[in-house]
């Protein structure tokens, strides 16, 4: 490992919700440090801010949907690479308590982050399924982050609907709002969050890129490992406010690797073809091949560092 006098710091850009545990963990039992890294964390309200933030140099990485990381070479023209797997996204198709089936959201809108990447595809898809199409039978209403979806759930009712994740999912059951189920289930496997920064970033800064690969496997290693779930739930508690009870239903279910957290970051290519497949079909074009947005030669190479 690297002790090194004088710490690289890393700008890391993401969004809060308790898909964050490993970047706390890394931080506060010291496995970036052990790397030589000193991450300091960025928290947005719109996964805009973090596309922004990357494009402009402000952000070395950022962790957020990949999809984010398409638009960016797709729709932005940046050489942006993502380098890790990370989660499947926790989400769920959150709906008012008027909405008896998804057809009651026609003349509503959708909460959403963007309104052209990620999860208000997903939810754009899961619409078309039952027949209704946004800017005829909904309109999109770009909020932001997941506490912002929440959030407008609750003091708006024309907001009918929003994919929210955890821990929202959970506050959203208890204010009264249903869950018409994971997305996951509703338009099959995702490669949700994952890591991505510039390409030209990454082969300047290559060593520490696979440092930091490194550092987050292990941090999400020990977040994961049965023995400190006491402690890591004492994390969530502490950094989200969250009751324990809420925590440990977090916890457990960013312990799902088909829900939550891949272990090691895993990449999903499956779940990603999907990713990329949803956009094509949405946008009404063909889907691009996956190599174009991914590199996981740094992340091999990190997996042979913590050998």
């Amino acid at each position: 490992m690297t002790n090194a006098a004088d710490p690289v710091a890393l700008h890391v850009y993401t969004q809060v919700e308790t898909r964050a545990l490993p970047f706390y963990v890394g931080i506060e039992k010291g496995f970036f440090a052990r790397r030589g890294l000193k991450v300091e964390l960025e928290f947005t309200q719109s996964s805009a801010n973090q596309r922004d933030a990357l494009a402009s140099g402000k952000a070395d990485i950022v962790y957020s949907a990949v999809d984010n990381a398409v638009a960016m070479v797709d729709v932005g023209k940046k050489d942006v690479v993502i380098v890790t797997g990370g989660d499947s996204g926790t989400n769920e198709f959150y709906v008012q308590d008027y909405v008896k089936s998804l057809s009651d959201i026609r003349g509503h809108a959708v909460a959403v982050d963007a309104t052209n990447t990620a999860y208000a595809l997903q939810a754009k898809k899961i619409l078309m399924q039952h027949g209704l199409k946004d800017d005829i039978d909904y309109n999109l209403n770009p909020v932001g982050n997941g506490a912002l979806r929440l959030k407008s759930l609750i003091e708006d009712k024309n907001n009918a609907a929003a994919i929210l994740n955890l821990p929202y999912t959970l506050q959203a059951q208890a204010a009264g709002l249903k869950s018409m189920g994971r997305t996951t289930d509703l338009v099959g496997p995702y490669q949700a969050a994952a890591s991505f920064t510039l390409r030209s970033w990454a082969i300047a800064n290559s060593g520490t890129l696979e440092r930091y690969i490194a550092a987050f496997v292990e941090s999400l290693r020990w977040s994961f490992d049965p023995k400190n779930r006491s402690e890591a739930v004492a994390i969530l508690m502490e950094k989200f406010k969250l009751s324990k009870s809420f925590a440990e239903r977090s916890y457990d279910l960013m312990s799902d690797p088909a829900f939550g957290f891949a272990p090691d970051a895993k990449f999903n290519m499956n779940g990603f073809k999907n990713v990329l497949a949803l956009r094509a079909e949405i946008e009404g074009s063909m889907p691009t091949a996956p190599d174009r947005y991914i590199d996981l030669s740094y992340y091999e190479r990190a997996m042979r560092l913590l050998k």
